[in-house]
């Protein structure tokens, strides 16, 4: 049996490559990035729930209670198991 090429090694070959009707010559910098620290994850919330946050110090407070909550629960569960 013959092998035949495959998508994938097709695609790995021109990966370097632009086409010629890919035009970058206007492009800019992203001017939102430096809004987010170094190490920052960006996170799209859907917009009910975005809604119940005034702003990105709630969101995070509200995450970290709930963080910590969880974490909590989850030590209760496992001393639980090994008793």
């Amino acid at each position: 049996m013959k092998r035949t090429k495959t998508k994938k090694a097709a695609a790995h070959i021109a990966v370097n490559e632009l086409l010629p009707e890919y035009d970058f010559s206007r492009a800019r910098p992203n001017k939102y990035a430096p809004r987010y620290a170094k190490g920052s994850i960006v996170v799209t919330l859907d917009p009910d729930v975005a809604a119940v946050f005034p702003g990105a110090r709630e969101a995070n407070d509200a995450l970290r209670a709930l963080a910590h909550v969880i974490r909590r629960r989850r030590t209760r569960r496992t001393s639980r198991r090994t008793a």
